[in-house]
């Protein structure tokens, strides 16, 4: 259990995640030790699953031996991993679903085997993998089961995930990637391939770019919603993180939406007038709008559908994972883990799949 963690053990988790993203290590201190260790063990097994997968030969191998790792942690098997023991704490206090889990492998293996998309329910179906799931995951962790908050943190992630591709168009074609769906390049009559071999800016990239930040805007307005009926001391955090991708968007849109020969960047200056801005805002201003209920994407139903709302957590039955868990430790801010799911890129620009979130 995450508690009983040798210093030895847990100085390897901070080793993983200072290596792989300075900027969660760095803000994981900002959470109390007892928030902070869930967290970091989610996002490390997340991390060492990537790495996995994206630096295998055989990506559909490493996923194999994922889900034989997780069959082990949902078995309550003990398990020398400490990567793995430290999720198993996590999915058995928390009562995670596996099926979301295995949702993000699956996006992580879509990325390593160079997969396509065709329409836009294509890339809102990759970004449920590799985003909506960790809002899934750490809106359960907040405690917040309820299909409509689940939905709506799912919408949140894609959201953020859309305007990372938006963001990374350029430098996406230059590791050989696109995103964008295909469907959308024959209706401007240009040809993937050609564009790929060669990216060029043009009108017909703006008008893409711009359609899929149209889609992200929406889900960032559907999102608000979820937040509303967030824990009180995890709303501010969670509408920071709302708030800073969504300026990326409008960045992009300053930039003439020019995400080809420029990468949208906003500046350590303007995160920090956001967040001011969003920190002076009272809890009321959040409920300012009148609550609206939107039904789930389509492409995240089959996330939200296994998750029981009153579960009977495995901790009970398992004492090998059991231990009393605070009510402000089942409020942990979720912000953390989706930020940085969404910000891995910045951190591995030069690989070749360059769009999964962290």
């Amino acid at each position: 259990m995450l508690s009983d963690f040798t210093k030895t053990e847990l100085d390897k988790v901070n080793k993983l995640l200072k290596n792989g993203s300075k900027s969660f290590y760095a803000a994981s201190f900002l959470l109390p030790k007892h928030i902070r260790n869930p967290a970091k063990a989610l996002y490390s097994f997340c991390r060492v699953a990537d790495d996995e997968i994206d630096q295998s030969s055989d990506p559909c191998i490493a996923l194999k031996g994922l889900q034989d790792r997780l069959d082990k942690i949902y078995a309550f098997e003990n398990i020398d991993n400490i990567e793995d023991r430290a999720l198993a704490s996590v999915v058995s206090n928390f009562a995670i679903p596996r099926s979301v889990l295995d949702a993000l492998l699956e996006g992580f293996t879509w990325d390593a085997n160079g997969k396509f998309y065709q329409d836009l329910s294509d890339v809102i179906d990759y970004s449920v993998r590799v985003a909506g799931t960790v809002g899934v995951m750490m809106s359960l962790i907040m405690g917040k089961r309820e299909p409509d908050v689940l939905a709506r943190a799912s919408d949140l992630g894609v959201a953020m995930q859309l305007s990372n591709i938006a963001r990374d168009v350029g430098e996406d074609a230059r590791a050989g990637r696109i995103y964008l769906p295909l469907s959308w390049f024959e209706e401007m009559d240009l040809d993937h391939e050609k564009w790929l071999k060669n990216p060029k800016f043009n009108s017909k990239i703006s008008a893409m770019v711009e359609r899929l930040l149209n889609t992200a805007e929406k889900l960032y307005e559907r999102s608000m919603h979820g937040i509303h009926e967030l824990p009180n001391d995890c709303q501010i955090g969670i509408n920071a993180a709302r708030t800073l991708y969504r300026e990326i968007g409008r960045t992009l849109l300053k930039q003439g939406l020019d995400s080809v020969n420029h990468r949208a960047f906003v500046t350590k200056q303007r995160k920090i007038k956001l967040l001011l801005k969003v920190m002076l805002q009272s809890k009321l201003s959040l409920r300012s709008s009148p609550y609206k209920k939107y039904h789930a994407l389509e492409e995240a139903e089959f996330l939200i559908d296994q998750v029981d709302i009153n579960p009977l957590l495995p901790s009970a039955l398992n004492p090998l994972y059991a231990r009393k868990v605070s009510s402000f430790e089942r409020n942990v801010v979720w912000v953390i883990d989706l930020f940085e799911e969404l910000e891995k890129r910045e951190q591995n620009q030069n690989l070749p799949t360059l769009n999964r979130a962290s």
